[in-house]
């Protein structure tokens, strides 16, 4: 198969989804994202980078006819993906696909909702063209590969906006010329540095890609045209490996059940740290030392050594473990502040710890060895790929949900989520948020 033919397989399969075919579970799976996806969003209207996108636009105007976080008056399509995608990712507590290493929803979600409410869609059009967005946007960063993360590209941002390219364009009624000429202006589009981690920048990176998909879609419906093969085109200038096994049972299997949903307020690289931490029974006071063991290609990513805000704690093993070690919850938004990093016995905790690399673990897995004064080493393990029972992640989800958003509201929207392949509109869905 040609490189080209693998956009063409993207696209066939994009075009050919039925949501009454898809598994029970995939649906359960991905309704969930889309809980976790309203929480999140809902739960981040207030930060910094969500107030500066917000107002931007606001300021800006335009015909409006599409949802956005923390307002009552509607936005342009356009406009509203790249607020919504921005504030979805603005907590880096969003769903992650490590098949990828990328975050699917917030690049998808937003860009799907804002034109299904353009075009007036039905719940099933709504979720059938976002699975397939979300399905594609895992798949070409598998694609990708590993070689197009380690040079410096942020995935969310690359192979999800051309996730949110064919989430926009099959809402639009895009036909297979239309949604090749979609993807190759997404090619010349797409965009985001890892560089950007530990900034605003890194929720930007989400927003833009929603938005930069929207934009292509709708360009493309209109009749403009393109590289005939951006996929192919973009992998060739942006270190692409262009791995053909990300073909393997597309339309068969669904990459998506296998979505990691995150329970801790930090980068999803420290997930399975916190994990195996809370697996042994320790107390602050006793620990001398802590060796952290994760995958060489999160030390680039979520390993600050002496973060002094809370979006820096994010992303620093050292300072989540001084956390869960002194009792505070990592799940809880409240723990990653500036103050938490200045506080002289977090930090005394912080030194304590020691982070390395091993190539032979799983992306997902990491290894935790805890000493204590006057006691044997303790040890243990985690690994994320080892996916949750489905009534045991509906549980999970929904809890944090009620925690982000309160009860009642995470109840609602989940009832209205369950109702949604059955709506004729979306409007008791938005009416929810």
């Amino acid at each position: 198969m040609s490189d080209c033919g693998f956009q063409d397989r993207i696209i066939e399969f994009a075009l050919g989804l039925d949501w009454s075919g898809v598994p029970d579970d995939v649906r359960e799976v991905f309704r969930l994202s889309l809980l976790d996806w309203c929480a999140v969003g809902l739960a981040g209207v207030d930060e910094p980078v969500s107030v500066k996108l917000r107002d931007m636009v606001l300021a800006e105007g335009g015909k409006g006819k599409a949802f956005v976080f923390g307002s009552d008056v509607a936005l342009p399509a356009r406009a509203a993906a790249l607020v919504n995608g921005t504030i979805s990712h603005a907590l880096d507590f969003d769903d992650t696909h490590f098949l990828h290493i990328g975050h699917p929803s917030v690049t998808i979600f937003p860009a799907g909702l804002a034109v299904a409410q353009q075009v007036g869609a039905t719940g099933a059009e709504f979720l059938t063209a976002a699975l397939a967005g979300y399905e594609a946007s895992v798949r070409i960063g598998h694609w990708l590969g590993r070689a197009h993360y380690e040079a410096g590209f942020h995935m969310t941002a690359t192979a999800g906006c051309f996730g949110a390219t064919i989430a926009a364009a099959r809402l639009l009624g895009a036909d297979a010329a239309q949604m090749g000429a979609a993807l190759g202006l997404a090619s010349t589009r797409a965009s985001g540095l890892k560089g950007q981690f530990g900034s605003m920048g890194k929720p930007y990176n989400a927003g833009m890609a929603a938005s930069a998909g929207v934009e292509a879609a709708l360009l493309a419906v209109s009749g403009m045209t393109s590289d005939a093969c951006g996929l192919r085109s973009f992998a060739l200038g942006h270190a692409g490996e262009m791995d053909m096994a990300a073909l393997k049972g597309l339309g068969q299997s669904f990459v998506s059940v296998a979505v990691s949903h995150k329970f801790h307020a930090c980068c999803h690289g420290t997930h399975a740290a916190l994990e195996a931490l809370a697996k042994l029974d320790v107390e602050a006071g006793e620990v001398t030392e802590v060796q952290i063991t994760v995958h060489p290609r999160w030390l680039k990513v979520c390993n600050l050594a002496k973060p002094v805000t809370g979006l820096e704690a994010k992303f620093s093993y050292r300072m989540c473990f001084a956390f869960a070690l002194a009792g505070l919850e990592t799940g809880a938004l409240a723990t990653f502040t500036d103050e938490n990093c200045a506080d002289p016995r977090l930090q005394a905790l912080r030194d304590l710890v020691a982070v390395q690399g091993d190539a032979t673990l799983a992306d997902g897995a990491a290894r935790v060895l805890v000493n204590c004064h006057g006691d044997m080493a303790r040890q243990a393990e985690f690994d994320l790929d080892q996916t949750l029972p489905l009534t045991q992640r509906r549980d999970r989800v929904l809890a944090k949900a009620e925690v982000l958003i309160g009860e009642d509201k995470a109840r609602q929207i989940w009832a209205r989520i369950e109702a949604l392949e059955t709506a004729n509109s979306l409007s008791d869905f938005l009416t929810a948020q």
